[in-house]
């Protein structure tokens, strides 16, 4: 699991880069780094030599907010060269604060929230009709399951009988910039997605063992939705912006950036304070 450790790290390291020159949502970003490294690297059939292959896996990234993890994730697997993600919105490239099709290795279009379960549950409905074996995975946010087409796709979802497919909650306990629980509370979520049918682990979504536990066991139960709820921490790796509401939307300074870097590393020197750093 230290490789894992240390493709993250680098992914972490892409975020950060990404959050200057125009910004990108870093603090969710950041919580859904060890989710999506450990799908990309141990439990999904994807990589740059088969993404025309009908017999691949798919994931589609719910919470499109967090693409920077997914691309940075996709340069440390090879689907993309490093040095591309310079081009973050920059106008020759498609690189923006969403996920965007013409970027190999991305399967829809998100953004607008609450969309993709749906979308998940059509290509796991196929794969189902055609009796292959692909599997298929959907992250969402925890402020996402405010949208009410989350709880109809889980139903869709187990009244077809889709145990090929995954949703994976990113529970860092906020939405935007207001913590989930006060706003329109999800707890007990563990018992409000089995009321509706799934079969449900929760687990710490920063462990790799925990994730490799968990996802060793797919499907977790016949003919029922497979739902893994990840605590997360928003900004994990950072300690001045982490679990804080208002580390959202982030455009900071290079000179912020490599003070951020630095306290990525464990430099506790350099660890950047509520004063010290401005959200633009």
């Amino acid at each position: 699991m230290n490789n894992l450790s240390d493709i993250a790290f680098k992914v972490r390291q892409h975020i950060i880069r990404m959050s200057t020159d125009g910004g990108c949502f870093v603090g969710a970003s950041l919580s859904a780094t060890d989710l999506i490294v450990y799908l990309y690297t141990s439990f999904l059939n994807i990589n740059k030599d088969n993404l025309d292959d009908p017999n691949r896996d798919y994931l589609f990234l719910s919470k499109g907010h967090d693409v920077p993890a997914l691309y940075g994730t996709f340069a440390e697997i090879g689907l993309m060269d490093v040095e591309r993600l310079k081009n973050h919105l920059s106008t020759e490239d498609n690189f923006y604060w969403h996920p965007n099709t013409k970027i190999p290795g991305i399967e829809f279009h998100s953004g607008s929230l609450g969309h993709l379960p749906s979308v998940a549950i059509g290509v796991a409905l196929d794969i189902k009709m055609r009796g292959g074996k692909n599997k298929v995975v959907c992250i969402l946010g925890d402020g996402e399951l405010n949208e009410g087409t989350c709880w109809e796709a889980v139903l869709v979802a187990n009244a077809y009988k889709l145990d090929n497919l995954i949703f994976v909650v990113d529970r860092n306990q906020f939405q935007a910039n207001m913590a989930t629980e006060d706003l329109i509370p999800l707890e007990p979520l563990h018992d409000k997605f089995t009321a509706f049918g799934a079969s449900v682990k929760r687990i710490d979504g920063h462990s790799f063992e925990a994730l490799h536990e968990a996802f060793s066991a797919y499907p977790f139960e016949t003919g029922k939705l497979n739902v893994v709820i990840a605590d997360t921490v928003r900004g994990k790796g950072l300690p001045s912006i982490q679990a804080r509401a208002d580390r959202w939307f982030c455009n900071f300074t290079h000179e912020e950036v490599e003070s951020l870097l630095k306290e990525l590393g464990g430099d506790e020197t350099t660890e950047l304070t509520s004063e010290t750093l401005v959200v633009r």
